[in-house]
C-alpha cells in the first residue's frame, strides 16, 4: 500500500482485496451474515475516518482485523443485553427467524463446525478463526486481539482439543 494513497484509493484497494475474508471472519465471530457485513463496513468507516492519523498505511490491514474482532464482540455484547432484557420482560428475543447466515452457511458440515464454535470461550473462538479462516500467524493474531502470543498458542491448543470433543460425535458419523 502506498503511503501517498488518499484515503479513498487506499481503502478502495483494501475492500477489493479483504472484503470476503474479513466478513467470513465476522460470520464466525457474530453467527450472522448480515450482521457480519455490518461489522465489517462499520471497520471499513472507521479506517477510512483515521487515515490521516495512520503512522503506517501498511498497518491498516491488521487494524481493519482488530476493528472487525472488537466490533463483532461489542455486537455479541449488545445482542446479549437484549436478549436479556427480553427474558426479564418476560417475552422472547426475535430469534423466530432464521438468520441471514444460513444462506452463506449453506452445508450440514459447515453448520455443525459454526455450531460447535458457538460453544467455544469467546477468545479461544477468536484466536480459532482468525488462525484457520483469515490464515494469520500467531504474531498478527496476537496484535490483533492485543495479546501475547504465547497467549495465541495456549487459546488455540485449548480450543482446538475442545472443538475436536465437540465435533467427535459428528467425524464419528462420517466414518
Amino acid at each position: 500500500m502506498s503511503s501517498s494513497w488518499s484515503a479513498d484509493e487506499a481503502l478502495e484497494a483494501l475492500y477489493a482485496a479483504h472484503w470476503r475474508p474479513l466478513v467470513r471472519l465476522a460470520v464466525l465471530l457474530v453467527r450472522d451474515l448480515g450482521t457480519a457485513e455490518e461489522v465489517v463496513q462499520d471497520a471499513f468507516v472507521a479506517v477510512h475516518d483515521r487515515w490521516g492519523r495512520l503512522r503506517d498505511p501498511d498497518r491498516a490491514l491488521p487494524y481493519l482485523r482488530q476493528a472487525v474482532v472488537n466490533g463483532s464482540r461489542s455486537t455479541l455484547r449488545h445482542r446479549g443485553v437484549v436478549e436479556r432484557h427480553a427474558r426479564a420482560e418476560g417475552r422472547r428475543p426475535d430469534g423466530g427467524v432464521p438468520g441471514a447466515d444460513e444462506a452463506a452457511v449453506a452445508d450440514e458440515r459447515r453448520a455443525t463446525v459454526l455450531a460447535a464454535l458457538a460453544h467455544l470461550p469467546e477468545r479461544q473462538r477468536e484466536v480459532l478463526a482468525l488462525r484457520h479462516y483469515a490464515g494469520l500467524s500467531e504474531a498478527e493474531i496476537a496484535a490483533a486481539l492485543g495479546i501475547s502470543p504465547g497467549s495465541v498458542k495456549t487459546h488455540a491448543s485449548r480450543g482446538g482439543a475442545r472443538l475436536r470433543e465437540l465435533l467427535a460425535p459428528y467425524l464419528a458419523e462420517e466414518d
